[in-house]
């Protein structure tokens, strides 16, 4: 049980600061109270296929990391009780 435990703590630190990252790399896109007011073209075709830019390549993987988060840090907490 100990073996583990310390290979769910090595991976759950390699979660920690991949997500670090994954947060830091990410731009603010939204735009405001202006963007409120006026509001966006969501017809065009960069909204469509918004998912597969580096943009939404960055905002899934920050999803995955941040369920594999919430599941190791569970799991852990089971764990360690």
């Amino acid at each position: 049980m100990e073996i583990a435990r310390n290979i769910l703590v090595g991976i759950y630190l390699v979660v920690c600061l991949v997500l670090i990252v994954l947060v830091l790399k990410q731009t603010k896109d939204d735009g405001g109270a202006s963007g409120a007011i006026v509001g966006g073209a969501s017809n065009n075709f960069y909204e469509k296929n918004k998912g597969r830019t580096k943009e939404g390549k960055l905002k899934r993987a920050t999803i995955i990391g941040m369920v594999l988060f919430f599941v190791l840090s569970i799991t852990l907490g089971i764990m360690y009780i």
